[in-house]
């Protein structure tokens, strides 16, 4: 395809009207403000995929789905093995240790519930994706955290994690799990194999069940490269329970559809004793809209398309920030369409967002997803969405300017 999938959704006051009937939350939470938080891209699915739903429901194909064992197994679990292998290099041995889900924040849920006791303790880099936070809480367990480092100033930040530090504070913690978000989220941090070979060293010291949330895994932008951390050593995908799903790359989060590659054969024991419908079952929309994203050429085309314009927009927005907010710190993303600003030296207290958020005269509301959400190392922050199209993301940050 040529030309952005962005290209039709401008930035202008007809555009956001257009944005804001959207019924999905990113556009209803704030009425009236420019929405730039949650992980929702403003452009519309793949032309293939849309036709391909249109086709389900003038079948009115909406009926309850009849997938064959084990425990409702669809084509997409053969789609997920064929591109883990051709992207990733990642081979999957055997289909029947993927399990289907409704979203990758329910198969954390659902590991943690397996593999943990109260009181069990849960390595977690912060900040993080705060439903990790919650998931963790949910399951009466404690953060470990692995904290985020930042050095130099403005656009041009680095981001790191002292790993020998948690190695320092692990002795008696009875820590479990490693819960890995994997490219991280809100840095976009990319791992890169002598990370994850560090991370899985300290796993294996230490017996400990890895979760790594990798749905933004094709949304990493060259010269770096995605690895699997199930994909590093036998003994790093016997401990590795690997979430991914389409939602993010292919836009399709309302469909409801992920995977869990279970690794440990005692985690996959403990999960085929659960009863059948606890899990729910993967839905018919959900399977047509994933199976087309992993296996059409048609929509890889356009996700390849939507890569290149999200690389423009990490450094759009540095460019922004550097003209209209020179104050505020940003790291360029190294995956994600996820922007972490720090916005400190605006002196705007620990919730920055709210500040944008306000109604007052002369000057655009703007809603980003707030920093303390994101838990320690997150006050004085704001998480910027830029999947939207250069004009909009010029006005959400020339709105945030406007002081």
């Amino acid at each position: 395809m040529t030309g952005s999938p962005f290209d039709a959704i401008g930035g202008d006051d007809a555009s956001l009207e257009r944005l804001g009937r959207r019924r999905g939350v990113k556009w209803q939470r704030t009425p009236g403000a420019i929405a730039a938080w949650v992980a929702d891209m403003d452009v519309p699915p793949a032309g293939i995929i849309r036709r391909r739903l249109h086709e389900l429901i003038g079948r009115g194909d909406v009926g309850y789905p009849h997938w064959p064992p084990p425990r409702g197994s669809t084509p997409v679990r053969d789609a997920f093995i064929e591109r883990a292998r051709d992207r990733w290099g990642w081979e999957i041995g055997d289909r029947t240790e993927i399990v289907e889900l409704c979203d990758v924040v329910q198969g954390i849920q659902l590991v943690l519930y397996l593999a943990t006791e109260p009181g069990d303790g849960v390595i977690v880099h912060t900040p993080t994706y705060p439903p990790m936070l919650d998931a963790i809480d949910q399951a009466g367990c404690h953060r470990i955290d692995l904290p985020a480092r930042f050095s130099g100033s403005g656009t041009d930040r680095q981001v790191s994690f002292d790993l020998d530090e948690l190695e320092s504070r692990l002795d008696g913690a009875r820590a479990r799990v490693l819960l890995l978000c994997h490219p991280h989220n809100p840095t976009g941090r990319v791992f890169d194999r002598d990370e994850l070979t560090a991370l899985a060293d300290l796993a294996r010291r230490h017996d400990l069940v890895i979760i790594s949330d990798e749905i933004h895994a094709d949304l990493t932008y060259a010269p770096r490269s995605h690895t699997p951390m199930a994909a590093l050593d036998a003994d790093a995908a016997q401990r590795t329970v690997t979430l991914n799903s389409p939602s993010k790359t292919f836009n399709l989060a309302g469909l409801r559809y992920a995977v869990a590659h279970i690794g440990p054969g005692w985690l996959r024991e403990r999960l085929a004793r659960l009863p059948d419908h606890l899990l729910g079952a993967a839905n018919l929309a959900g399977v047509t809209g994933a199976l087309t994203a992993w296996t059409e050429p048609e929509a890889q085309d356009w996700a390849d398309a939507v890569l290149v314009h999200l690389d423009a927009q990490r450094h759009h927005l540095a460019d922004l920030l550097a003209t209209h907010l020179p104050e505020v710190g940003y790291s360029i993303p190294e995956a994600t369409y996820l922007g972490w600003l720090d916005c400190r030296a605006l002196d705007l207290g620990p919730d920055p967002s709210e500040y944008w958020r306000r109604e007052e005269r002369g000057r655009s509301r703007v809603d980003l997803s707030p920093g303390p959400d994101f838990g320690p190392g997150g006050d004085g922050f704001v998480r910027l969405n830029f999947a939207t199209s250069a004009a909009m993301l010029e006005r959400i940050v020339t709105a945030m300017a406007h002081r």
